[in-house]
């Protein structure tokens, strides 16, 4: 017999994931901040690969958000670098591993040259059909949010509905199960809307520290929970 939307055990579909403690992880080790996030990019390649193994529909990260302009300049050339050597490394997994990858946010900020890769990535695993992996890409939620509104009130009434369906995760199952790592307890401008009835999840492991085995943890807490939804 198949659960009821909602009742315990039925599995997380999309999860999403903000992804805090890199530094904090390097200054522990006594390392540059830049082997924290790099140890950090090493994280996100083992939680994908679990993902697909846990089957999950949805994965979406937090990698770089629209407040993130006002870090050092240095810091984020190490993270454009960093973003650059991911594309190029796990490209062909994500093709023959049938991840889809997608791009939440403005991306068409960044340097051409990763322009380019990312709308390579996007068209060459645009037709897999396995896990989706949102990547958010200078994206704040409150942005999103007015872009979606503006677009609804161009074509008629501004409802939930309307504005829902022009989100940038419109295409993507509802939101289940936002996590937070590193012990902060606030959503930085993530997902605001479509966290409004997900379950939450803040880790004290930092970021570099979070294995597959934390993702089945938080999965198996979520299949215990009652989700109403406002009901009862």
């Amino acid at each position: 017999m198949q659960e009821a939307p909602g009742a315990p055990g039925a599995p997380a579909r999309h999860v999403a994931i903000i992804m805090d403690g890199n530094g904090r992880w390097a200054k522990k080790h006594h390392l540059p901040r830049v082997i924290g996030h790099k140890r950090g990019v090493e994280a996100v390649r083992e939680v994908v690969r679990a993902a697909r193994h846990m089957r999950l529909e949805a994965l979406t990260i937090y990698a770089f958000s629209s407040e993130n302009w006002r870090r050092p300049e240095d810091e984020i050339n190490d993270l454009m670098g960093l973003l650059r050597a991911f594309i190029r490394s796990d490209l062909e997994e994500f093709v023959a591993n049938d991840v889809r990858l997608k791009i939440i946010g403005d991306y068409g900020v960044f340097a051409p040259d990763i322009i380019t890769m990312i709308d390579d990535a996007l068209a060459r695993t645009s037709h897999n059909t396995g896990t989706t992996l949102a990547i958010a890409l200078n994206y704040g939620s409150q942005q999103e949010i007015a872009r979606a509104a503006e677009a609804a009130a161009r074509k008629g009434a501004v409802t939930v509905e309307a504005i829902d369906a022009e989100l940038d995760t419109a295409d993507m199952p509802p939101l289940d199960l936002l996590i937070r790592t590193s012990g902060e307890v606030r959503l930085s401008n993530f997902l605001l809307w479509q966290a409004a009835y997900a379950e939450m999840q803040f880790l004290e492991v930092l970021w570099p520290d979070f294995t597959p085995a934390h993702l089945r943890e938080a999965l198996d807490h979520f299949a215990t929970r009652e989700r109403r939804f406002g009901g009862r």
